[in-house]
């Protein structure tokens, strides 16, 4: 079962406000999906999903029981749920209409995370079940997910992949049965010195405008993901993706200035999904349209 059966599964086709789907996202997926008053089917939980509430109705509370342990939790905007794979989820009643940004993990990322444990072993059925969790780290990282789902950028692949490691590492790192209490510096002894990060800017420099993820971008610095992304963060002073983004921003100011190429192929190659994700996205870091940037600066 894939991250989108599970949804599926345990929703039903219909209330889908947004999709990951269309985002080709790698090693996680979303939904936005709008929930009625109601109630559903008991189901084994093959996906680790997380749920924030992001609107609903005054009177929403959610009553679930999930491997006997019952929870009854007054819905207000922000609200977490974690809803761990192995999970045997008894009933959901839902008493009011609410809004409902889903976040599915695969187990995948979970191996991927053990290098911060010291080298434990870490599996999704470790993550405890709960309700009206208060985390102010794991809502920020939904609302940025919800961000780039709803309006898509350049670098949004690097984005979401990041997103879904601090994820992951936060579950691990504070939601565990067995590993709450496990502290171990990461593994510094592979640093990404002067070569690595020539070689990883080199590399930016020459698949710019191809779809490019944090794994391709670990690799050629030889280092895991989890490593590359702190350790270029304090190299360059910024994350990857934002440094991927200002990188196609220079690009799309280059085509529109020396080129009369559509706006359309320009999205293209900056790799946004499309013209009017770029539109909207160039506007936010410019506040001048692609049109008008053309107007003025055309050689």
């Amino acid at each position: 079962m894939d991250l989108y059966d599970h949804g599926r599964q345990k929703y039903g086709e219909t209330g889908i406000l947004h999709s990951s789907l269309s985002c080709q996202w790698s090693g996680v997926a979303a939904e936005l999906r709008l929930h009625p008053a109601g109630e559903l089917p008991p189901l084994d939980l093959t996906q680790t999903e997380i749920g924030i509430a992001t609107r609903c109705h005054r009177n929403s509370v959610v009553d679930r029981r999930g491997n006997g342990l019952k929870q009854r939790t007054k819905v207000i905007p922000g609200t977490i749920w974690t809803c761990p794979a192995g999970v045997r989820e008894e009933d959901i009643v839902l008493t009011e209409w609410h809004e409902c940004l889903h976040i599915y993990l695969p187990a995948s990322r979970f191996s991927e995370v053990s290098q911060i444990q010291g080298g434990a072993t870490v599996h999704p059925e470790q993550v405890r079940y709960l309700a009206d969790l208060q985390d102010s780290l794991i809502r920020q990282i939904g609302w940025t997910l919800l961000a780039e789902l709803q309006s898509p950028t350049s670098a949004g692949r690097v984005l979401v992949e990041t997103l879904a490691l601090a994820l992951t590492a936060r579950l691990t790192q504070a939601y565990t049965q067995d590993l709450r209490n496990v502290v171990s510096p990461l593994d510094t002894r592979n640093k990404l010195d002067e070569l690595r990060l020539a070689r990883v800017l080199d590399f930016l420099s020459q698949h710019i405008e191809q779809d490019l993820s944090v794994d391709d971008l670990a690799a050629v610095a030889c280092l895991s993901p989890f490593h590359f992304i702190r350790m270029f963060r304090n190299r360059v002073g910024m994350p990857p993706h934002r440094y991927l983004s200002q990188r196609r921003l220079e690009l799309a100011k280059s085509l529109l200035t020396t080129s009369d190429i559509p706006l359309s192929e320009i999205a293209l190659r900056c790799c946004f999904s499309s013209q009017s994700n770029f539109t909207r996205a160039f506007h936010r870091a410019t506040r001048i349209t692609p049109n008008n940037y053309r107007r003025n600066f055309y050689r």
